[in-house]
């Protein structure tokens, strides 16, 4: 039934908490999960504006890679456990929107992620990843409760 899962994750307690799901979701014939995360750079860069020109970006944006990468390939290493097919895929951009646009390119079966990012008084103000992907989505969503 959902062969394929495309599983965006922040890394958050509420995005492992999803992660739960994915491993239970091998039974009802889950094959292949895509491990995704988008980095949003618009936080770096509003925090660049007041830290001056001198401030090393680079440096910056190189951590934050080497970071990703390591939970990326530690969620990988946890779903491969289970017996199934991983990819990872690492995105830039506006996360509901690659979020989208990696279910297009990625023709899954559905979107498994939790309803909270790290972020989640933010997202109450501003409107969160998850609710703007559940109302564009066009697959199935799963959406994880903390």
């Amino acid at each position: 039934m959902f062969e394929k899962i495309l599983y965006p994750t922040d890394f958050s307690d509420v995005s492992k908490k999803a992660l739960e799901f994915i491993k239970q979701l091998k039974a009802a014939g889950t094959k292949e999960v895509i491990v995704f995360h988008v980095i949003d750079e618009r936080p770096l860069e509003r925090v660049m504006h007041h830290l001056g020109p001198n401030f090393d970006f680079k440096e910056l944006s190189k951590a934050q890679d080497k970071y990703v990468k390591k939970e990326i390939r530690a969620v990988a290493d946890e779903l491969k456990k289970s017996g199934l097919d991983v990819k990872t895929r690492i995105d830039r951009g506006i996360p509901f929107r690659e979020i989208l646009k990696a279910e297009q390119e990625e023709d899954i079966s559905i979107v498994v992620l939790g309803s909270h990012g790290i972020s989640a008084v933010a997202e109450m103000l501003l409107g969160s990843v998850s609710e703007k992907v559940i109302r564009k989505s066009v697959k199935p969503v799963l959406v994880v409760r903390r």
